[in-house]
């Protein structure tokens, strides 16, 4: 890739720019571009020596997430167009959570957006690692960041600081700003000839995940990641290879992913599984995706949320920059932003908590009680499950059935992307 690497040097060899942002993931490709786009001065840093791998996720977005975000998607980086999601439960009863789509190629994606990003004139430099943060001021007001680091373009004198940098959270660790929440492992293989009717296939078995789950999610080629995400960070790989040995699945060729030129098929990473942070900004800083918290709490999706929230951020930024004023109290409009837009995250974590408090059987009774397409259930079609459940095992009511239920609905791509 040829990025711009152009900046401009004030005094004492102090890189300058207007907005620096911290990992060059989907939230940060996407938060330097409508930073760019807006006519600031950015310089995007990304810790690794290349963008985009390694691949911590399922690589999926919605349809309704890509309009959400007025995103149209170069053929290159899409892998297989996909349905949506089936949820299988315990017994084997499967039901549709039917939503149109795209399972990516997310190292190309991330690239891509950081190509458009370069092309609108951002700085991108890899293998920079921020270390530290400093305050300035001229009296009292503040006047932006002064950050070292790992990589020759450091000490970078930025306005506002924007941090994509993922599960790791680089700028609240360095200011503690928030304690680092809980977190979920993921894991995956890419596996050969699998067959799919094109949707991704999620099962909630706790006998090989606990307070987790397991996935198909299909790409071109007859290629499909199988993979999981639990709490039990140390069983990870014998849990999937359990679920591999004893499902349609077995015997499956494993292969590295095209971008992994080394070391164990096997790949993925940790993912916040808490909610948002209690602070996602302060004086000149804003989180963004993973590193504020924003993933899907049911299925731990964050493309979309990462993607969107990267607006916002840039939003904020180039309104405040232009009126000079970057404090804490200003850029407290970014968390009203998300707020406003972003789903019911305490409802969604209740009902998760719930969902996995039941047993195989009482979770698949309330599945047999869903109708067989859950995307189209209104009011009326809650109120008849509700009536099912209630006729055939009243005493499930009083497991909060309900709001495990309601969890699913929530979940839709249409609040979260996948």
């Amino acid at each position: 890739m040829a990025y711009l690497m152009t900046h401009s040097i004030v005094a004492e060899g102090i890189t300058s720019c207007d907005v620096l942002v911290v990992g060059a993931g989907p939230g940060g490709g996407n938060a330097a571009l409508h930073s760019a786009r807006a006519g600031l001065d950015v310089i995007l840093i990304e810790d690794h020596p290349a963008i985009g791998t390694p691949v911590h996720c399922g690589e999926c977005i919605s349809d309704v997430a890509c309009d959400n975000l007025n995103l149209e998607l170069p053929p290159h980086v899409i892998s297989k167009r996909v349905h949506g999601i089936r949820v299988i439960f315990p017994d084997g009863t499967a039901k549709k959570l039917t939503e149109e789509g795209y399972v990516l190629e997310k190292h190309l994606f991330e690239r891509w957006i950081a190509e458009e990003a370069a092309s609108e004139g951002v700085q991108v430099h890899l293998s920079h690692k921020l270390r530290s943060m400093e305050k300035q001021y001229d009296g009292d007001q503040f006047t932006g960041w002064l950050c070292e680091g790992n990589g020759n373009q450091f000490p970078i004198q930025a306005k506002v600081v924007i941090d994509a940098s993922g599960v790791a959270g680089a700028c609240s660790r360095i200011l503690d700003l928030n304690p680092r929440g809980k977190v979920i492992a993921g894991m995956q293989y890419e596996m050969l000839e699998v067959p799919t009717d094109d949707y991704l296939d999620f099962y909630i078995w706790p006998q090989y995940v606990d307070k987790g789950y397991l996935w198909m999610i299909p790409k071109c080629d007859g290629r499909a990641n199988v993979g999981l995400v639990t709490e039990d960070k140390s069983r990870a790989k014998k849990a999937l290879d359990e679920f591999i040995e004893d499902t349609e699945f077995k015997n499956l060729q494993q292969v590295a992913p095209p971008w992994k030129e080394k070391g164990n098929p096997a790949f993925g990473g940790t993912i916040p599984i808490s909610g948002p942070y209690e602070f996602t900004y302060d004086d000149g800083l804003m989180l963004v995706g993973d590193a504020a918290g924003f993933t899907s709490p049911l299925f731990e999706g964050g493309s979309h949320l990462a993607l969107k929230s990267a607006t916002f951020a840039a939003k904020v930024a180039s309104e405040q920059i232009s009126e000079g004023d970057f404090s804490a109290e200003k850029m407290a409009r970014y968390q009203k932003l998300w707020t406003d837009e972003f789903p019911p995250y305490g409802k969604i974590l209740k009902g998760k908590s719930a969902l996995f408090e039941l047993s195989d059987d009482d979770m698949s009774l309330m599945a047999q009680c869903f109708p067989d397409e859950m995307s189209n259930m209104g009011p009326h079609g809650k109120l008849a499950v509700c009536l099912r459940i209630l006729m055939r095992r009243p005493s499930l009511y009083g497991k909060k059935i309900i709001p495990a239920m309601l969890s699913f609905g929530y979940s839709r791509a249409k609040y979260y992307g996948w």
